[in-house]
Parts: structure tokens; C-alpha cells; sequence
């Protein structure tokens, strides 16, 4: 079940995090959900313990949806700034 939800959460976190960040025409799904994926993981290693917030795999919430949201934000602003040389 937890795959699950990492792969529905992942999806959703990474189409908005490519909304955000004006890059969801470069990128199709498979993409958006290995940035939600990835980011909420990172936003869980980094963000959640600076916070006081909870990871996805602890229960989804509001809180824990931002932090993941936030952390496939920064992974796409990282990645555009290494492919572009500045962050949009």
C-alpha cells in the first residue's frame, strides 16, 4: 500500500511542483512522478526534521503534503539550474 500512495502523492506532488516551476510542457508523467517521488524524499531527509512536520510515509496531511511539495520544488529548481545555468 505504501508504494501506492508514494506513486498517487509522488504524481501530484510533481505535476504541481512543475506548475510552480513552468517546466510541466518539458516533462510528461513518468517524469512528474520521479520528481514527487524523489522530492518529497529529500523534503523528508532535510525539511521535515528542520520543521517539525512529518514524512508522507507517517500519514498524509496538509503539512506533509507542502514539505513535499516544497521539496520537489527545490529538486526542479536544482535541476534547472544545473541545465540552464540559472533558476527561472
Amino acid at each position: 500500500m505504501g508504494i501506492l500512495v508514494w506513486l498517487i502523492v509522488g504524481g501530484v506532488v510533481g505535476w504541481l511542483a512543475s506548475i510552480i516551476m513552468r517546466t510541466d510542457a518539458q516533462q510528461g508523467v513518468l517524469l512528474n512522478v520521479i520528481v514527487g517521488i524523489v522530492g518529497a524524499l529529500l523534503a523528508g531527509f532535510i525539511i521535515s526534521p528542520m520543521v517539525g512536520v512529518g514524512t508522507i510515509n507517517e500519514g498524509i496531511s496538509l503539512a506533509t503534503f507542502l514539505v513535499s511539495l516544497l521539496g520537489a520544488v527545490i529538486l526542479l529548481a536544482i535541476v534547472n539550474l544545473f541545465r540552464r545555468g540559472s533558476v527561472r
